[in-house]
Parts: C-alpha cells; structure tokens; sequence
C-alpha cells in the first residue's frame, strides 16, 4: 500500500484533492499529468511493465484534450467577439427602412405604405388588399398583369370612398391569378427600425415602428 501523505524515493505522492487545491482552476496540468505518468512508470509492477504503446497513447489522449480545451476557448473568444461586432454595425439599422414579411405595416399622418409583392410566376391580375384592424378591406390596389419576381406597389393612404385613413397599423396582404386560380402570395412591407437589441440567443431583434419586434432573420432587404 501506498502511503500518499508523505514522499517514497523521492517520489511525491499526492492525492486527487491535493492536484485540485493546487490548480486554480480544477484542471489537470501539463507538469502534473507528466509528474503522474513518471510516478507510474516507477511503482508499475515490473512483470507487467507498460507497453510503449500504452504510454503513448495516453500522451496522445492528454495532448487531444488539452488541444479540444485551447479550441473551445479560442471559439468562445471568437464568439463574444463577433457578437459585439454585430452589435456594433447593428446600431446602424436604427431610422433605416427595411423590407420584411411583415403583414402590417404603420401608416403616419400623411404618410404612404410601401411594399413589395413577390409573384412565383407570371400573373394575369394581381390585388392588394389593406385591411384596418376590425378586418375591414379600406383599400383595393389593383395591380394588372404582372411578370413573375417582385412588383412594388404603394398605398397613399386613400380609402376605397376617397377619404384618408387614420394613422395607425394596416394589414396588407396580396393574390394573385396563377393559370386562371387566384392565389396568396408573399407580401413584404417596408418599416422603419426604431431600435435593435440583442436576443438571449445573440441574434439581433429588430424594434419595427407600429409594428414591433422582428427578428433580423426575417429581413430582406435593408434600404
């Protein structure tokens, strides 16, 4: 038996407990696990000597984790790193437009609703349809004929009877006629970005005006 509180031919021997009070941060070091792989090489049983197979593999397993360790740490340095990136370009977002799936947008005083609707093919009559927020159809956009990809279409804030709409949050949607069916197809609207934070995730969230939070995944363009 081996007694590990005080030194044997000069070996020092010491407990798990002791490697951990003397390592700050509860980690095997590189002086320790070689000071353990001479104290073994010493005291092995003699009929069974290891094999340099075994005593490099166990080099090999020791240098492979604190290898992993090191690349965690360089990752997690990158990480913090390029989220702080991002949150610095973000605050550039702040008064610009962008172009989002929104479904609603905000009307101001005076002010228009900008929007793209996105055809998956070419369309006999495309419409869009504004709704106030009782579901009421205010506005009927007719668009005509229209080739496939992106039609922009703009509302100045008349209703179908002439007069102006109110300020306030408006839902837009689109259809259009695809081989003689009407269809629901993609509509994006335009918002201005109020604010951007940063999600518990690290992806940034966009504060849209009269709209609210969007996450920066969802835009499509930036104006």
């Amino acid at each position: 038996m081996i007694d590990t509180q005080n030194s044997t031919q000069g070996i020092d021997f010491r407990t798990v407990q002791d490697l951990n009070a003397k390592t700050s941060d509860k980690a095997l070091g590189q002086q320790d696990f070689l000071k353990l792989m001479t104290t073994q090489l010493q005291n092995q049983d003699p009929f069974k000597p290891m094999e340099n197979g075994d005593f490099l593999s166990q080099i090999a397993q020791f240098s492979a984790v604190e290898g992993i360790g090191d690349l965690n740490e360089g990752f997690s340095q990158l990480s913090e790193s390029l989220v702080s990136n991002q949150a610095l370009q973000a605050t550039n977002l702040v008064g610009r437009q962008v172009l989002a799936p929104t479904g609603v947008a905000a009307l101001a005083e005076g002010g228009t609703i900008r929007g793209n609707v996105e055809l998956p093919a070419a369309s006999g009559e495309v419409v869009v349809n504004v709704y106030d927020q009782a579901g009421q159809v205010v506005r009927r956009l007719e668009l005509g004929a229209q080739t496939s990809g992106a039609v922009s279409f703009q509302w100045d804030g008349l209703k179908n009877d002439g007069t102006f709409a109110g300020p306030g949050a408006y839902f837009v949607s689109a259809e259009a006629s695809i081989d003689g069916n009407y269809e629901a197809v993609e509509t994006l609207l335009v918002s201005e970005v109020r604010s951007v934070t940063l999600s518990n995730s690290g992806g940034l969230l966009l504060d849209l005006d009269g709209i609210g939070a969007l996450d920066f995944k969802e835009v499509r363009q930036i104006l």
